[in-house]
């Protein structure tokens, strides 16, 4: 299969038509073989207009997917993201997302919670040459506070509730990228930091897999 030709297919028909102008991601998802981030039985498929599962749904873990490649450009783009950002990538996976990231962003912190993945993401990025990419272990939902503040913190799938705690490792005028709630009625949504308050930017309806960890606690019914 010709790769390099259904890359440019996947940016020319489905990123470009989802109204993506954004030059520094576009160019990224030029650039990215996406082939090297899915697993060998879906290499053949690394380019079709849907998500691809990167890792089964195993001993009480969900499965865990590659998004889309219309709806990932568009959230990206929302973060107008540049070479000075610092950059925390939630549920890196096997490492896609932050590959793009690398090539738009100055520095990225890749943090992934299952620990195969992210040997796997560590592995990916080594071989392509993406150096600053730092790929760390934790619980999604408690962020990565080492490195904080972020310039940007993107969320890799959607999300019933934001812990504050991700909106404490936002620097001032940092935003943050995710998509709340399930399913179609699910909203892309931009908070951002300024001078210490935060303001909440809902852009447009996303059906995405849901990140592990964000689920609201049941509450107990009488």
């Amino acid at each position: 299969m010709d790769f390099e030709a259904a890359r440019v297919k996947m940016v020319e028909n489905q990123v470009r038509t989802t109204d993506v102008t954004s030059h520094s991601v576009l160019s990224a998802f030029f650039a990215v073989p996406r082939e090297n981030f899915v697993p060998e039985k879906s290499k053949l498929l690394a380019y079709i207009d849907c998500d691809i599962e990167t890792a089964p749904a195993a001993a009480g873990k969900p499965a865990r997917f590659l998004m889309e490649a219309s709806p990932l450009a568009k959230l990206l783009q929302l973060g107008a993201i540049t070479k000075e950002d610092k950059v925390l990538d939630i549920g890196c996976g096997t490492g896609y997302v932050s590959a793009v990231l690398s090539l738009v962003a100055g520095k990225v912190v890749a943090l992934e919670s299952d620990a195969d993945l992210a040997a796997q993401a560590k592995t990916n990025l080594a071989a392509l040459g993406y150096e600053n990419v730092t790929v760390v272990t934790g619980d999604l939902e408690k962020g990565h506070a080492g490195d904080a503040p972020y310039d940007v913190i993107f969320l890799n799938g959607s999300i019933e509730q934001l812990p504050q705690a991700l909106l404490d490792q936002l620097g001032e005028d940092g935003r943050l990228i995710a998509v709340l709630g399930y399913g179609h009625a699910a909203r892309a949504t931009v908070f951002m930091r300024e001078r210490g308050a935060f303001s909440e930017n809902v852009f447009f309806n996303a059906s995405i897999k849901p990140l592990p960890g964000f689920a609201k606690a049941k509450e107990f019914v009488f």
